[in-house]
């Protein structure tokens, strides 16, 4: 009897172990999962871009007449006060003379040398005739008074006297009109390098002066060359008026408004800087992507809420969020637990070891994060990145939980 029920435990111990052996070998297995938990926290969508600082008032300075430019003694970056001289022009150097124009010019001299002689003669001419007619009204005068010389004489000498005096004038101005001409003619014989006295002595010169405070942002011409009406000499501007503009795609401009809040990240520094949307710019502009792609971008101005900081200058890369929604309170998952289940959102919902999908309703959504309206409560654990071979009431296992 013993013998027997030995031989019946025996039994039963086998098809335990056989069982048990078909279990493990043909058994579903747990697959394994990460897994992420619905949570209620603040949610920003933003729209982000690279964007460009600039300063809002560039001045540029350039040449307000024809002539010769001084060396430039100020480099890019040096600090400019309102007032203070960037550059001097002066006039430009005479052209060099030809052979005829050059012995044109020393005959027009040598023409004017002989005039000048001439009008000096004709001023000696005068000269006398003056002090003769003034002789004749002197002793006219004596005679007068004892009434041998009638009172029309009189008037008639003393009207001589003063057409004298008119010649001797009009001879005196005609001198004088005859050396400037002279001078007229050996001025043009002025060869390059040749600097006139007035230049020497800094009285032809053109200061161009700095409008505002601030720092030279770029310098046109540096060397001493020829300029020209109308020439960029440098462009100053005052780092601490710094705006920054990016373009972004015309249909997210349309949810862009003036006064949205931005964060500029990306500048180089390690801190956010807060911003406010100044405006956006009524005309898009077509532009080619990387891929290939024509693109309608609309530039928006973005101010900074704070003074920028002393390294962020003028034409600095940032990167630009622009904030077109935020809440504090909002019930959200992850972006990669969404899958497309017919025409609707689901997740894998984590429900006593097992995959059970949820199809959700959700509302806003960034690159990362999705706000959930309905069809998950705040500490549901859904699964991130489902793959195909997870159906509904398949066995799972976090994955982190198992290492």
């Amino acid at each position: 009897m013993a013998s027997v029920l030995v031989r019946s435990l025996a039994g039963l111990a086998a098809a335990a172990v056989i069982g048990g052996a078909f279990y493990v070998a043909f058994g579903e297995t747990p697959v394994l999962v990460d897994l992420a938990t619905v949570t209620t926290a603040p949610l920003q969508v933003t729209v982000e871009d690279d964007g460009v600082t600039r300063i809002r008032n560039v001045y540029a300075i350039s040449s307000p007449i024809a002539g010769h430019l001084d060396r430039i003694t100020y480099s890019v970056g040096d600090r400019i006060g309102e007032g203070e001289s960037i550059a001097r022009i002066h006039p430009l150097d005479p052209p060099f003379l030809d052979t005829r124009t050059r012995t044109e010019l020393m005959a027009s001299i040598d023409a004017a040398r002989s005039s000048i002689a001439v009008a000096e003669v004709e001023l000696t001419r005068a000269r006398t005739a003056r002090d003769l007619a003034s002789a004749s009204h002197a002793r006219a005068e004596k005679l007068a008074a004892t009434n041998i010389v009638p009172a029309s004489e009189l008037e008639r000498l003393l009207g001589e006297v003063e057409l004298a005096q008119a010649q001797v004038k009009s001879a005196e101005a005609m001198i004088a009109l005859r050396r400037a001409e002279l001078a007229s003619a050996q001025a043009r014989l002025t060869q390059p390098g040749q600097t006139p006295i007035s230049v020497a002595n800094g009285e032809c010169c053109i200061d161009i002066v700095s409008p505002i405070n601030g720092i030279i942002l770029s310098l046109n011409a540096k060397s001493e060359q020829p300029a020209t009406v109308g020439q960029l000499i440098a462009e100053v501007g005052d780092p601490a008026d710094l705006e920054i503009t990016v373009d972004v795609l015309s249909a997210d401009a349309v949810r862009v408004r003036p006064g949205s809040r931005a964060l500029i990240t990306g500048w180089g520094g390690t801190e956010t800087l807060e911003a406010t949307v100044e405006r956006i710019e009524p005309s898009a502009f077509t532009k080619v992507s990387a891929l290939g792609i024509s693109e309608q971008r609309v530039n928006a101005v973005i101010a900074l809420a704070e003074p920028p900081p002393a390294e962020l200058g003028h034409g600095f890369r940032v990167i630009v969020n622009l904030i077109t929604w935020s809440s504090d309170g909002v019930l959200q998952v992850p972006v990669s637990a969404l899958y497309r289940d017919g025409g609707d959102w689901a997740v894998f919902r984590m429900e006593d070891g097992k995959a059970r999908v949820t199809r959700v309703e959700i509302g806003h959504m960034t690159d990362r994060r999705a706000e959930i309206l309905s069809g998950l409560k705040d500490g549901d654990r859904v699964i991130l990145y489902p793959g195909d071979s997870l159906e509904d009431g398949s066995l799972i296992e976090d994955r982190a939980a198992a290492e």
